[in-house]
């Protein structure tokens, strides 16, 4: 899976790291239904750093469609929430 983190760039995912993604991904939608700020900036923090340390950077010259596009950290919790969806920013 190629994840890509808006104005960063792509990261090849494995998918035996889905469920982690996913658990962070819960966090990050269980912080923006509660209105908690603080908590919703850790949570999106976690799961931006899961993506790189777990992902391999996809190069530059490298063209290919990303399967997943996630906010970067400083997006606000108004706009992530029209990005959301019933199961968070990663399906499944």
């Amino acid at each position: 899976m190629i994840i890509r983190i808006l104005g960063e760039g792509q990261y090849e995912i494995a998918e035996r790291h889905l469920d982690r993604l996913n658990e962070l991904d819960s966090s990050v939608q269980s912080a923006a239904d509660a209105d908690d700020e603080t908590a919703f900036a850790a949570a999106l923090s976690a799961l931006l750093d899961s993506v790189r340390s777990l992902g391999e950077p996809v190069p530059d010259r490298r063209i290919t469609p990303s399967d997943l596009v996630l906010p970067d950290e400083h997006t606000s919790l108004a706009r992530v929430r029209k990005l959301l969806s019933d199961e968070g920013l990663i399906p499944g």
